[in-house]
């Protein structure tokens, strides 16, 4: 590998890098059928009263033009608590929506004493999910206040599932009815709402649902995706906070809309796959909030109509969110190592079900992956052996040659072809391995099975830098919390020795750049996830293992 090369692959590597400290998943660029609208209107304002163009170009009525949905507002606010074995969700019956839902298998902290993890970002009666049914100016029924048919549910395997009924009539004859089934050992939630007109005149208009949520300032990992995505005319689509500080506008086929945030998401899937509308902003209260809306129904004087939902409110889990078969799983996506990422997620899977510790299961993947890749490192030193050989020759030739660039290139691929020696020998077996190496990057830096898992003595949490006790002062490089990175100075150690083991380059300027390396390693590796860098120590252990017995066979 000739000094240019390895320069310009260690700062591609040093530009991918800081680049994904600094920046998010890039929004997809949605399809040409799409439609698109941005509307100018205060931060304040709600979604659900804009209105949006309908699918296959016809258009709404204003919702103006309507008759008004007047509220029913007789009953003092209420909760209602319900427990399964996975979570904790607390309703009001004012907009019968959620006001806590606490994941009792998920910490916020590593700590298990620590409180439980809470979907429900957004404080006051807006909650994390709201129905709205358009058809007066303000374009949905605020503020209704239901009847509850329980005021405490409890949901076990001996039990079954369970339902809570929410119902509530508006004074010009509007009846809505809103069923939540749940279930003790899965997360989705069925939902079922119910429209009965008893009022004297036919009703227009489209149901509103509107999900809301506070994304944390900073994002935990540095492959996680916050914000909102959706599955769009079989496309998936991302769309982050700060490119939404004006409304977004998207209409098609919509299979799901979903709020994401580090390692969880709330998600609204329509049991029939219809022509919807989406919009989302994120206001300057630091909300995000999308509203989707349904078809325009007409329902006559006497009749009804009804709309079956799934809530999800749970863990990013592939395997899990795969299970449910409603193209959930779509929502973790990879990038461009996504073909290489999810099988290999799928591999540390495995290795945990026998070993349960993700730590563990990581060191096994690695020893995988160096297997498969045996052969190819195998021959990297050995070519980088034979270059080494070459070295006095080839200093000749630069320095007899050193005034004319041209010639000496000649001289040195002569002296190449006549001890058929690639130069590059040593180097294209290592950028095959990048894409892998990138693959496991994504996965150790933003999966959930990471999140908090254990490996031993003080490395608590796989998916946190490490960290052997707790300073309270600063240290240059590093983030909060600030301790002893000892794993990482392993780390940083063991490529010194792989580097001292490597054939020295000739030339001076590429011998300088490769002495420094592992220290800019393990500069950058202070902050990564325990776990990315318990692969790179693994890795590079058997990579000295490798080069040691080659040096024995040779010498």
């Amino acid at each position: 590998m000739d000094k240019n090369t390895i320069i310009a692959l260690i700062l591609i590597l040093f530009v991918w890098v800081f680049w994904s400290l600094i920046s998010t998943p890039k929004q997809q660029r949605p399809p040409s059928q799409v439609k698109e609208e941005k509307g100018e209107s205060t931060q304040r304002e709600d979604l659900g009263t804009r209105s949006v163009k309908e699918s296959g170009g016809r258009s709404a009525a204003p919702l103006g033009a309507r008759e008004p949905i007047i509220p029913q507002l007789s009953e003092e606010e209420r909760e209602i608590t319900v427990e399964t074995p996975l979570y904790v969700a607390v309703f009001t019956n004012r907009g019968a929506t959620f006001r806590s839902f606490k994941l009792k298998g998920y910490h916020v902290e590593a700590d298990p004493n620590s409180p439980l993890v809470e979907m429900v970002k957004v404080e006051g009666e807006a909650g994390l999910l709201s129905l709205g049914l358009s058809g007066g100016p303000s374009g949905k029924a605020p503020g209704l206040t239901y009847r509850a048919d329980k005021e405490r549910l409890s949901v076990s395997a001996e039990s079954g599932p369970q339902e809570l009924r929410f119902h509530t009539t508006t004074r010009d004859g509007i009846s809505i009815e809103q069923v939540y089934r749940f279930y003790p050992d899965r997360y989705p939630i069925d939902w079922d709402v119910n429209v009965l007109n008893r009022g004297n005149n036919r009703v227009e208009g489209n149901l509103d649902i509107i999900l809301r949520t506070k994304p944390p300032e900073k994002k935990k990992s540095y492959y996680s995706f916050v914000g909102v995505s959706l599955l769009l005319n079989e496309e998936l689509q991302k769309l982050q906070p700060k490119k939404l500080k004006d409304v977004k506008a998207l209409s098609g086929t919509i299979d799901w809309v979903a709020l994401e945030n580090d390692y969880f998401m709330s998600a609204v899937i329509p049991e029939d796959r219809e022509k919807a509308n989406l919009q989302a902003q994120f206001l300057s209260s630091g909300i995000l909030e999308t509203a989707y809306r349904t078809h325009l129904f007409s329902v006559p004087q006497g009749s009804s109509v009804s709309s079956r939902f799934t809530l999800y409110f749970g863990p990013r889990d592939l395997s899990y969110l795969k299970s449910l078969g409603k193209k959930l799983d779509l929502a973790i996506n990879f990038g461009w190592t996504d073909i290489i990422a999810k099988p290999l997620l799928h591999v540390l899977r495995f290795f945990y079900k026998y070993t349960k510790n993700y730590g563990v299961a990581i060191i096994l993947l690695t020893v995988l992956i160096k297997i498969l890749f045996w052969p190819l490192t195998h021959k990297s030193y050995k070519s980088m052996k034979e270059m080494q050989k070459l070295q006095p020759l080839m200093a000749k030739i630069r320095e007899k040659y050193k005034n004319n660039r041209e010639q000496m290139n000649r001289e040195l691929m002569g002296l190449y072809k006549t001890y058929k020696v690639n130069p590059m020998g040593g180097c294209l077996p290592m950028i095959i391995q990048i894409p892998v190496f990138f693959a496991l990057f994504r996965i150790l830096g933003s999966s959930i099975e990471l999140r908090h898992a254990p490996f031993t003595l003080w490395i608590n949490d796989l998916s946190a830098p490490d960290r052997l006790f707790r300073f309270p002062f600063q240290i240059p490089f590093m983030s909060p919390p600030y301790g002893i990175p000892v794993l990482t100075l392993f780390m940083g150690a063991s490529m010194f020795i792989q580097q001292k083991m490597t054939p020295t380059p000739g030339d001076p300027t590429q011998a300088k750049v490769m002495m420094f390396l592992p220290l800019i390693f393990t500069l950058f590796f202070i902050n990564f996830p325990s776990g990315l860098v318990l692969y790179w120590l693994v890795n590079n252990l058997i990579s000295i293992g490798q080069q040691y017995r080659i040096r024995k066979s040779s010498a």
